[in-house]
């Protein structure tokens, strides 16, 4: 805890030394919200022209809230900054990450904006399928895929199987033996480069369940087995250091490791190896710790290190592939919730901090939970003068875990009944959410040019209670 700067009148300040404390607790702060996310001459918050107490009034809350707008934009700006990057020598690929969150329409979204699709399990490629993306534009990760799983991707004709283990090698082969077809794979390589974030989300360290390492050879004995297979045909080499990362120092030793692997298959084994997925993991800001690149400056930092150490190394520049996720999506879309108990809990001595919470929780949002997230929020429906007071925003769940802001301000004033955002949770809240306490998922609705459209609708007591056949 800390005493405020303006001194003995904020001395039950319980906030954290690197929230500040906000001129104006009801501003937008620049970065946390979507681009069509404003307050309107009333006060209330508005998205893409749709007022948040309409969205509460139509579908309820919690509810996510996303900015079609400002996904697709992103989406583009990707694409755009990482074509342009790469354009003078083989190009670059963007992928969409589906795990980020994924639904139909998002999909066909992906698919007119041009990018491609990443996928991870059955399930999301049986989303992306349905909602007609093109097969020859999805690549299946995965590092315990099934047999079911690998079938059907090449019974598709998915552009790329990327091969997370030296045993899937001969299994990709046998099925698409099987199916008397040829099957495109990657080789996804672990570089040992660990990313500055979560432990849960680095992942291209040593000691991990994903990839082939390089130091113990297997990334080496893994090409040779699949150029020798009979119906694999190698198109390139993936890495994929972690996520919520901020520069290009992760990219540059994983960029040269996998280079050098590059090098080594031409000098040893004669073959060209011409393209590469240096993966996603862009950083996004949660809150006012954060300071994310632009697309652009992130494309030009990436290009200029992989065109450098591949002419050190007497390569030709291979065409790139990278796969965002949470940089398009997690920015797009807010959480509305509705506050319903709080609590003024002492501290000892004059410190205290409010307990708002909320009807959602660890459900919609496990994130706090699981990788100790720092998210912002902010009072929706209404300004206030009243002065700002550190809050903790808490589910509804039973656990002491269940928290989804940690530490706030939010309005003195706050009470049951506001409608509280909480901004940036378009990646891995929907996708991880859960019905913990058999608390149905909430819906999530997307917002455009004043109108609001459902995407996926929310469960219901009777969907819970329909899987429960005993």
């Amino acid at each position: 805890m800390r005493a405020h700067e303006a001194g003995a009148l904020h001395g039950n300040d319980a906030a954290p030394t690197w929230l500040p404390y906000p001129a104006d607790v009801n501003t937008l702060i620049d970065g946390l919200w979507s681009r069509g996310t404003a307050r309107a001459a009333d006060g209330a918050v508005e998205v893409a022209g749709v007022d948040v107490r309409r969205i509460a009034e139509e579908v309820g809350t919690p509810a996510f809230v996303l900015d079609e707008d400002d996904f697709r934009h992103r989406a583009r700006a990707f694409r755009d900054a990482f074509g342009e990057a790469f354009r003078d020598h083989a190009g670059a690929d963007v992928y969409y990450a589906g795990k980020a969150f994924l639904c139909g329409a998002v999909a066909r979204w992906v698919e007119e904006d041009g990018l491609g699709l990443d996928v991870c399990t059955g399930g999301e490629l049986a989303v992306a399928l349905r909602a007609g993306f093109p097969a020859e534009r999805i690549a299946l990760h995965g590092n315990n895929k099934s047999d079911a799983e690998i079938r059907r991707a090449l019974e598709a004709g998915v552009g790329r199987i990327v091969i997370d283990s030296l045993g899937e090698i001969d299994r990709v082969d046998a099925i698409a033996q099987q199916l008397d077809l040829r099957a495109s794979v990657m080789l996804r390589v672990t570089t040992g480069v660990e990313a500055h974030t979560h432990e849960f989300i680095a992942t291209a360290h040593e000691d991990q369940k994903f990839g082939l390492s390089l130091t113990a050879g297997d990334a080496f004995e893994a090409v040779r087995r699949t150029l020798s297979a009979s119906r694999l045909d190698l198109v390139g080499l993936h890495s994929h250091i972690g996520s919520q990362i901020f520069d290009t120092g992760g990219f540059e030793v994983a960029a040269r490791r996998i280079l050098r692997l590059v090098a080594q298959v031409r000098d040893e084994l004669g073959y060209t190896i011409d393209q590469l997925d240096l993966g996603g993991g862009f950083g996004v800001m949660y809150n006012t710790q954060h300071t994310p690149q632009t697309p652009e400056v992130l494309a030009a930092g990436i290009a200029e290190i992989v065109v450098r150490q591949s002419r050190e190394l007497e390569l030709e520049v291979p065409h790139l592939s990278f796969e965002p996720g949470r940089a398009i999506a997690g920015p797009s879309t807010q959480t509305l919730y509705t506050v319903g108990t709080i609590k003024d809990v002492r501290l000892g001595g004059p410190h205290h901090r409010l307990y708002v919470s909320v009807d959602g929780g660890m459900s919609d949002n496990v994130r706090t939970a699981l990788y100790d997230a720092d998210y912002s929020c902010l009072l929706s429906g209404r300004v206030s003068e009243a002065a700002p007071e550190v809050v903790r925003v808490v589910g509804k769940h039973c656990e002491s875990g269940d928290i989804v802001v940690k530490d706030e301000y939010l309005p003195g004033d706050v009470r049951p009944g506001d409608l509280v955002s909480v901004p940036v949770t378009g990646a891995y809240c929907y996708s991880l959410a859960s019905n913990y306490n058999h608390v149905p998922r909430p819906p999530v609705v997307a917002v455009k040019d004043g109108e609001i459209r459902t995407l996926i609708r929310r469960e219901t007591e009777e969907d819970l209670l329909g899987l429960d056949v005993g």
